[in-house]
């Protein structure tokens, strides 16, 4: 006696399974520019690693005598795989069949592979194309009910986020709870012109008198990397797995680990010249940061996250010696690298993300302080900016800065960990103080100036006796900064750190969970 005609029907509702929503479905998902739910898996796990978990799990169709005639797959695929070797869950919507809406899902699929990958402790990786929330309209009349909202299973989502990474990537046009989860996500990428994210589609929003918009105008890319969130754009499929992969490549598969070290390919005595000679000395004339960043880690390591909003700070990851950091810096080019309140927000995802993953930080500073003026007033920037340096002051792993120019304000603080001794250089070029001299001496002389029968003549005498005194020497002769270095030694100095500091970083999870 064998089991093959048992095996044999397996395999029947396996190819079912595989024909997906069916051939025209599956042509205008391409016709679309977007692949498949199965092209996507084959595209971004190693090859042959997929193991697909529930894969015959969906809505059948059987004759009078009972023989299966057709099976509609669940809309939701999911499995264990690898990347680059390295174990994961990996799950995504099938949009060939109904739109990824949960009309056609089955609940228990989409909770068991948040349950296996906390569990396990494995990353997330999510392919969302679809609502995946309650279903339509249409499904109270197919369920003969209507229904309380929930959002049964969030706790293991969230939960998640505080064991191991979890990556978002919006492929198509993503709405409610479908967003959702492509938010709560420690690292989100968002299809530029194929893929949309909205709260809610243009129907409802036109049904609530707020307007005719289409669903480029509601949820283009641009919109929702601009305000923070959704991290990063691409252009193409394949360029966001391989956002992912890069993303992936920098932290531990959960938080008992460290992150993988890489092999070094970079000298760590590596001087790069033209540190020496990048700062202007004039004051107000700008420089590119990014230059400074490419000079000091790891050649090719800096993985710039959030690049289109909060730009006023720079914030990734990178390598010093082949270690995993987390580094932020702030861009003169925009507001001179004051902190607003949406590069606070995205100073503090950072953070977080460090504290998670057990990643020691590098501050680049050239900090002007908080942006001022009433805008800035009104967008809560103070509240956003206490809210960072409390994430600061709650980092869980060793931090080192580096002032190249400006440190300022309350924001210039960000020097220094609160209540740790962490490393803190100084370039030659550093010029810090409660306020900007150039600002503040009409302030701390008004008295004078006023009184003088030659206000222009005193201020630039004022000017010329506090210069004597700004320089970052007489700060070092009272130890305010440890080191005054030549920048060309910023490399070496921060590659002995990392090395310096391994043993210190520690794991497990953090004393907070992190927050999407």
């Amino acid at each position: 006696m064998s089991w093959e005609p048992e095996l044999e029907e397996l395999r029947r509702r396996e190819e079912f399974a595989e024909q997906l929503g069916g051939p025209e479905k599956v042509e205008r998902q391409h016709f679309f520019g977007k692949m498949t739910i199965r092209e996507r898996i084959d595209a971004v796990a190693d090859p042959t690693s997929f193991h697909e978990i529930g894969k015959t799990a969906g809505v059948a169709e059987y004759d009078d005598e009972g023989n299966l005639v057709h099976l509609t797959p669940s809309n939701f695929v999911f499995g264990t795989a690898r990347i680059d070797g390295r174990p994961l869950m990996l799950s995504g919507d099938d949009f060939t069949v109904r739109g990824g809406s949960a009309d056609a899902t089955i609940p228990e699929k989409r909770h068991t592979a948040e349950g296996i990958a906390l569990e396990l402790r494995l990353p997330h990786v999510r392919l969302v194309d679809g609502m995946g929330g309650g279903g339509s309209v249409k499904t109270i009349e197919m369920a003969g009910r209507t229904y309380i909202p929930e959002v049964r299973g969030w706790e293991t989502i969230v939960g998640h986020l505080a064991v191991a990474p979890s990556v978002a990537l919006a492929l198509g046009s993503v709405a409610g709870i479908g967003a959702a989860r492509v938010a709560t996500a420690h690292y989100s990428v968002i299809v530029r012109d194929t893929a949309q994210m909205m709260i809610a589609g243009p129907a409802l929003v036109e049904q609530a008198s707020l307007g005719d918009h289409g669903k480029e105008e509601l949820g283009h890319a641009d919109i929702h990397t601009a305000n923070g969130a959704i991290d990063d754009v691409v252009d193409s499929e394949a360029e966001a797995f391989e956002r992912a992969k890069q993303f992936l490549s920098y932290l531990p598969t959960n938080v008992d680990e460290h992150a993988p070290r890489t092999e070094p390919t970079d000298d760590v005595n590596r001087r790069e010249e033209s540190l020496l000679s990048i700062i202007p000395r004039e004051p107000r004339r700008v420089y590119k940061m990014r230059k400074i960043i490419d000079g000091v880690f790891d050649e090719d390591s800096f993985f710039e996250i959030g690049k289109r909003w909060g730009r006023s700070v720079i914030t990734g990851l990178a390598r010093l010696n082949g270690y995993p950091v987390a580094v932020f810096a702030e861009d003169g080019y925009v507001y001179g690298g004051a902190w607003t309140a949406d590069s606070c927000r995205k100073l503090v995802r950072l953070l977080d993300l460090a504290s998670t993953f057990n990643l020691p930080v590098v501050h680049l500073e050239d900090c002007p302080g908080f942006l001022i003026g009433k805008d800035s007033e009104e967008s809560a920037t103070i509240r956003y900016g206490s809210q960072a340096l409390a994430a600061l002051g709650q980092l869980s792993t060793p931090f080192a800065c580096v002032v190249v120019r400006k440190a300022f304000g309350v924001a210039g603080a960000a020097n220094n960990k609160p209540g740790v001794h962490s490393f803190r250089y100084a370039w030659p070029s550093g010029d810090w103080g409660s306020l900007p001299i150039e600002g503040g001496i009409e302030v701390a002389y008004k008295q004078d100036l006023a009184d003088s029968d030659d206000p222009e003549a005193l201020l630039e005498d004022i000017t010329e006796r506090l210069n004597r005194v700004r320089s970052p020497h007489r700060s070092a002769e009272f130890f305010e900064i440890q080191e005054i270095i030549d920048p060309r030694d910023t490399r070496p100095l921060l590659c002995e750190w990392v090395e310096l500091v391994q043993r210190s970083i520690p794991v497990g999870p953090a004393s907070f969970t992190y927050r999407p």
